[in-house]
């Protein structure tokens, strides 16, 4: 069946793309660290006796190391990082209609799109927004905010529901909570990293300006290495961020099509969309690093009205118009 196919292949290639993300965090912090013990060895090799000189790449070492256990962290707990980091609570007995209409519409997509039934959380938030995270179907979790409980009739809320079931089903979740605990481990890593390095490096700069005209030679050739480690370090949170944003804009057409193929209401989607884009408050217990998880982005939303190359790169989703034009457009082939 192509829709079974489809869903296999896009399943195989989120686990694929999944690998190749841990394998690039861990090389990219091993570069981090590596290339600054390479800058701080070439500024200090030719310092006096009983200056600083940087020997063993420890920060490298240390970096790579690093790098390895948060990976593996991400794979194993990135889900839990995420709902942690947005106050989410989750729902086991439902204290409002509101809350047990959640749990009935989820049960209800579970059965249509034939997946386990995921964990189901609150996020203390009035801006309507939902998301999924997990690692499998297996370990799903489908979160909602108290705004879109209340913003959404029945309908949309199921049709949401069956988005990120969607979301679920094609392992979008698994390579989308990897990137948001990557996201915020290159932010605080390069942080850390900097304020270490920065410190040693106007130690290893003393000792070669002390040098004269001594060892002039690796003092450049530090100085280049210095230069092109610190754009690294600067460019990567900016970087890894961009990569989210590609990676939510090219999922979120397709578990909308998913999504409504489970709900079997496409209009009902295209309606819960444009209600969430007319809301003008951030949602702000979900941080930029999470942003692309989300169903609409959590932020602010005008650069997804941009047109054009600058929009597709700063937007962390696709225009809300053309998502609620295509749905649209299924609603009526459907009539």
């Amino acid at each position: 069946m192509p829709v079974a196919g489809d869903l296999f292949s896009q399943q195989e290639s989120n686990r694929r793309k999944s690998s190749w993300l841990l394998i690039g965090f861990i090389f990219f912090f091993a570069w981090v660290g590596f290339g600054g013990d390479a800058a701080l060895y070439l500024l200090t090799a030719d310092a006096a006796p009983g200056d600083y000189r940087h020997g063993a790449p420890v920060v490298g070492i240390v970096a790579t190391l690093v790098a390895a256990a948060l990976a593996w962290a991400s794979w194993q707990w990135g889900d839990r990082q995420v709902l942690w980091a947005t106050h989410a609570m989750e729902l086991v007995h439902p204290g409002t209609p509101a809350q047990q209409q959640f749990i009935n519409v989820v049960d209800e997509m579970v059965i249509a799109s034939g997946m386990p039934r995921p964990t189901l959380y609150l996020v203390p938030d009035t801006d309507p927004n939902a998301f999924a995270t997990g690692r499998d179907p297996r370990h799903a979790a489908i979160a909602v905010t108290d705004g879109l409980l209340d913003a959404l009739d029945r309908d949309e809320l199921q049709a949401v529901v069956a988005h990120e079931m969607a979301h679920i089903a094609r392992q979008d979740t698994q390579l989308m909570t990897l990137v948001a605990a990557m996201v915020g481990s290159i932010a605080l890593l390069s942080d850390g990293l900097g304020r270490f390095l920065w410190h040693s490096g106007r130690t290893g700069a003393s000792a070669a300006r002390a040098l004269g005209g001594r060892g002039s030679r690796n003092v450049v050739s530090g100085a280049f290495v210095l230069v092109a480690w610190l754009a690294t370090l600067v460019l990567a949170p900016l970087v890894s961020r961009l990569v989210a944003m590609a990676i939510s804009r090219k999922r979120e057409f397709l578990a909308d099509a998913t999504g409504a193929q489970y709900s079997r209401n496409p209009a009902a989607l295209a309606s819960a969309l444009e209600k969430l884009e007319a809301s003008r408050m951030p949602t702000a217990a979900v941080g930029r690093g999470a942003a692309h998880l989300c169903i609409v982005d959590p932020a602010d939303r005008r650069f997804q009205r941009w047109k054009g190359l600058l929009g597709d790169v700063m937007a962390s989703h696709p225009p809300v118009e053309e998502r609620v034009r295509r749905l649209r457009a299924m609603a009526g082939r459907s009539g």
